[in-house]
């Protein structure tokens, strides 16, 4: 250190190190860093190398799966930036379009579809550490494996839902054994129907003459008791009921003992019937071709067919007894059934009237055989369901030539029939040709049911009528039909399985069913309405 001093004071002071090359404005330049450029350096630092180390434990987390080691992640992905997730999304985006392009067949190391649950795939692919492409083929698998179990859960309980809803209910049955055993001890229920004063109203033209083909007490009953509810002038009214023999018995008894005042109902066995032998071979023959359609649809019911998705619903309907039911393929012999009456009204016997359907006599075909409904409550030309193609087999060329698979097909259920002109046209005779062609063709010409041959038979007969009278299509799962468009309806009609008299109905359509519960009122006085 030296000291300089003058007279006029200390001006300055230099202090440096001797022996070691040092120099004061080294000195100086130490102290400066030390003292004001560590501080800020510490404090970047500080708040840089915590988001440096987030930054690196979340890539390793990320990329785990993806990498050999967590150390090889860390490294290329630190390298590599922002660009490495859009690589691995790139890669990841190939991968599943590669599955998806694959087969059906998902093999990759050896592995067919062989996870069970999420947790099984995840816990192969983190303890293996399969690459991306194999990520996705397994998920693939499982995804498959996953559809197709709920598929065919789906397709097996349609098919029990079905059977559910063709078996005979208990109370149905019991019944008709207790109106059996009503007719077989009780005078009252073997008596005459119609009485002596009205039996020449049965061939009256001036009446309203309404025909019903059913072997159900209980619906016939509510047919005929909400028909006459909501009519104008049900003293004008005549009901025909054809039953089987079986069933005539309840049937007689039930409406002998509670016959409705001024309304005519006569109620008549096929067995009670006198036939010429021209109908009764015809008859035989038409029953035959439909049990031989039936018998073909059933033996294609395979286990296959509700495995996967396909054209198995359009054989569910060979389930139900009614394609084999005599009493609904016997409509097409009406006229013959009927031989004094010229224009009938036909109801089946799943129907609710709701409003007055007097004006159905006054309607004028122009000529024409059956008025029915066409469009539905969707609009014009709107039939979803109940186009030809999901009726008629368009691969023949007997159908394609002749139909448009496009056209809306006529409902059943409301009709009005012009008795004259299907005599006139002989309808009968076009219905049977179809049949023996059916039969010629490998009977392979429609699907299972009443309305296809009835199609064919009546093409060009049949008069649209407006879509109010008749909103049909309840009684199915999802019924899509408003609320102001059934109130509004003169006939609903629970064409579906789920028909109102079975526990698979549904509540929420059972409102429209009032006269179910005037029904049971009357059951109460006979004493079975535990039965119910």
């Amino acid at each position: 250190m030296k000291l300089y001093i003058s007279n006029k004071g200390i001006k300055k002071v230099t202090i440096s190190k001797s022996g070691k090359g040092s120099s004061a404005p080294a000195l100086a330049i130490r102290r400066f860093w030390s003292s004001r450029a560590l501080f800020p350096v510490v404090l970047v630092l500080g708040i840089l190398l915590p988001f440096l180390f987030l930054r690196a434990a979340f890539l390793v987390l990320e990329s785990s799966s993806f990498c050999s080691s967590s150390l090889d992640c860390m490294g290329w992905r630190l390298l590599s930036g922002s660009d490495a997730s859009l690589k691995i999304k790139e890669e990841l985006t190939r991968a599943l379009l590669e599955a998806k392009d694959g087969g059906s067949t998902v093999e990759i190391g050896g592995i067919e579809g062989s996870f069970d649950s999420f947790n099984e795939l995840v816990k192969e692919t983190t303890s293996k550490r399969h690459d991306i492409k194999a990520f996705a083929f397994n998920t693939k698998a499982l995804l498959m494996r996953m559809e197709r179990k709920v598929q065919s859960a789906r397709q097996r309980e349609s098919v029990y839902w079905h059977l559910a809803s063709r078996g005979v209910p208990k109370s149905l049955h019991c019944l008709c054994l207790r109106l059996a055993e009503e007719y077989a001890v009780n005078a009252e229920a073997r008596s005459r129907l119609p009485p002596p004063e009205y039996v020449s109203r049965l061939t009256d033209p001036s009446f309203h003459h309404v025909v019903m083909l059913t072997d159900n007490v209980l619906a016939a009953s509510v047919v005929i008791s909400s028909t006459v509810q909501n009519s104008a002038r049900p003293e004008k009214l005549v009901f025909h009921i054809i039953t089987d023999k079986k069933t005539y018995t309840p049937m007689h008894a039930w409406f002998a003992i509670n016959s409705i005042k001024s309304v005519v109902v006569e109620v008549k066995g096929l067995h009670q019937y006198d036939w010429s032998q021209e109908v009764n071979i015809g008859v035989k023959e038409m029953i035959d071709i439909h049990r031989l359609i039936w018998n073909h649809h059933y033996n294609n019911l395979k286990q296959e067919d509700f495995e996967y998705e396909g054209e198995y619903t359009r054989y569910l309907e060979v389930l139900s007894p009614s394609c084999l039911s005599i009493m609904n393929h016997l409509r097409i012999y009406i006229p013959e059934l009927f031989p004094d009456l010229n224009k009938i009204v036909f109801l089946d016997d799943d129907v609710v009237v709701q409003h007055d359907i007097s004006p159905l006599w006054e309607l004028d075909l122009n000529g024409k055989v059956v008025g029915a409904v066409f469009d539905s409550w969707c609009g014009q030309n709107c039939c979803p369901g109940r186009k030809y193609k999901d009726y008629l087999n368009f691969s023949h060329p007997e159908i394609s030539s002749n139909f448009d698979h496009d056209r809306c097909a006529w409902l059943y259920g409301v009709n009005v029939l012009n008795l004259e002109a299907w005599r006139r046209t002989n309808t009968t005779r076009s219905y049977l040709s179809w049949l023996k062609l059916n039969l010629n063709s490998g009977l392979a010409l429609w699907q299972p049911g009443v309305l296809p041959p009835a199609l064919l038979a009546l093409e060009g007969n049949v008069h649209p009528i407006d879509v109010s009278w008749h909103v049909a299509g309840l009684g199915h799962r999802s019924p899509e039909v408003s609320r102001e468009t059934l109130e509004a309806a003169a006939v609903v009609h629970f064409s579906g399985p789920a028909k109102p008299w079975l526990e698979i109905g549904f509540p929420e359509w059972n409102q429209l069913a009032l006269a179910w519960f005037h029904l049971k009122n009357k059951l109460l006085t006979m004493g079975v309405a535990s039965l119910l």
